[in-house]
């Protein structure tokens, strides 16, 4: 079977970096739908350009990610390839951090890798193929002030990655990471232009990666050339953290 066979799901794909990975699928000849939650008219801008079916649900629920799967099996077929992107920062320092802004990162960028891939991974495993890409940070590595949060939570999806690249190798599934630097994407739009600043200065390359980027790195581990990858994490940061 050829990538043009191949049906994927994106979570967190109607823009930036997910929109990104989406849109490098389709290239590549893959059938995608995307999945958000909130996006109102980004969404339908951007099932209005691309033609991909999108798709509405929280990824911190358990249950509304069954319902999701399902409905988006439903619309395109079993998935062979999962992107899950979907993410939200909460930024703040710990000793001002409440709860309820550690609660909302773990759930969506940690407990998000549990709550789709669960309900994914047996078909996967059934048919004998399977590419799941998580998309980290290269925080997960190097720490970031105000970031204990999104950091822990982006360092287990790191570990999750490698965890389930074991368990799943010889069902012919490949479980990678992408660990992207700051890039140019709404999220980091946020950012007043003091910090940007700083970051750059950290940056060999002086510059954002531009999510197109991100999405050729998505493309290539899910295609079938990159069968015997798994269980990497690929820093894709313009050298902000090398080694």
């Amino acid at each position: 079977m050829t990538d043009q066979n191949r049906s994927a799901l994106v979570t967190g794909g109607v823009q930036g970096l997910g929109a990104a990975a989406a849109k490098a699928l389709a290239d590549a000849g893959v059938t995608v739908a995307a999945a958000h939650l909130g996006a109102g008219e980004r969404a339908k801008t951007f099932a209005d350009e691309t033609g991909m079916p999108v798709f509405e649900w929280d990824v911190s629920d358990y249950d509304a990610c069954a319902q999701g799967v399902k409905d988006v099996e439903d619309a395109i077929g079993p998935l062979d390839i999962l992107v899950n992107n979907a993410g939200v920062n909460k930024d703040v320092m710990f000793h001002k951090m409440d709860r309820n802004d550690w609660d909302a990162v773990i759930g969506v960028d940690l407990g998000s890798m549990f709550n789709v891939t669960r309900h994914v991974i047996g078909g996967m495993r059934e048919r004998g193929f399977g590419r799941i890409i998580n998309i980290s940070s290269v925080n997960a590595a190097r720490g970031q002030m105000g970031q204990t949060n999104y950091c822990a939570a982006k360092a287990g999806v790191e570990g999750f990655t490698r965890a389930l690249a074991r368990e799943s190798a010889a069902k012919g599934i490949t479980v990678n990471a992408i660990a992207p630097g700051y890039a140019d994407t709404p999220m980091v739009e946020a950012v007043p232009d003091e910090i940007i600043e700083k970051i750059l200065d950290m940056v060999p390359m002086s510059r954002l990666a531009e999510p197109d980027e991100i999405g050729r790195w998505v493309r290539f581990l899910a295609a079938e050339d990159a069968g015997f990858v798994t269980g990497a994490t690929l820093p894709v940061n313009g050298g902000m953290r090398m080694g």
